[in-house]
């Protein structure tokens, strides 16, 4: 957190989800095909630290949040421990409780710690695969409307890479709403 965004969270209290969230600026992760992982050469992944106080109900927050910018949350649970990446939707991933070690970019790609109130945005095509967690680790997982996941263990064929190419660019940031930082990153 830089001295800037230390200010903002100062002067609306950290109880102030919403407008705490809207200071957290992204580290963006851009990726390349690794392997049969395709992950997404044009967008990249989306980290926000500390997006969400991690006292109360976080899941909660994250949910009303991703649902008010127009990413419907539609499960919550952990990451599944082996390398997968969607090909019909991009995915926010709201770390809600505990603490997780998440690979990004399939085999060898970059290894990353979250921690309650953390969230990813992974563009389609994103390889992901947890390494360890806290026994009290807590996903919150939501889509752009419309957008339904699948899990893809493979390379992607041509029917696939098609599919990914028609997934629709996301109206708003998950986090931060209507011209949010995903909105400037995920130039395409």
């Amino acid at each position: 957190m830089d001295r800037r965004q230390f200010g903002v969270m100062l002067a609306v209290g950290v109880g102030t989800r919403k407008m705490f969230a809207a200071a957290v600026q992204p580290e963006m992760l851009q990726l390349k095909r690794n392997g049969w992982m395709p992950n997404n050469e044009v967008l990249p992944v989306l980290l926000y630290r500390g997006a969400f106080a991690a006292t109360g109900d976080v899941a909660s927050a994250m949910e009303g949040a991703f649902e008010r910018h127009g990413w419907p949350p539609q499960w919550r649970n952990g990451v599944y421990d082996f390398h997968h990446y969607h090909s019909t939707a991009h995915e926010v991933l709201g770390f809600a409780a505990g603490w997780g070690k998440i690979m990004i970019g399939g085999e060898g790609g970059h290894a990353v710690t979250v921690h309650a109130g953390d969230v990813a945005v992974l563009p389609c095509g994103t390889g992901h695969c947890r390494l360890d967690a806290s026994d009290d680790f807590l996903v919150v997982g939501a889509y752009p409307e419309g957008e339904h996941w699948d899990i893809c263990r493979t390379a992607p064929d041509a029917a696939t890479v098609e599919r990914m190419k028609s997934v629709r660019f996301p109206e708003s940031d998950p986090v931060t709403g209507a011209g949010g930082p995903l909105v400037s990153a995920w130039k395409v």
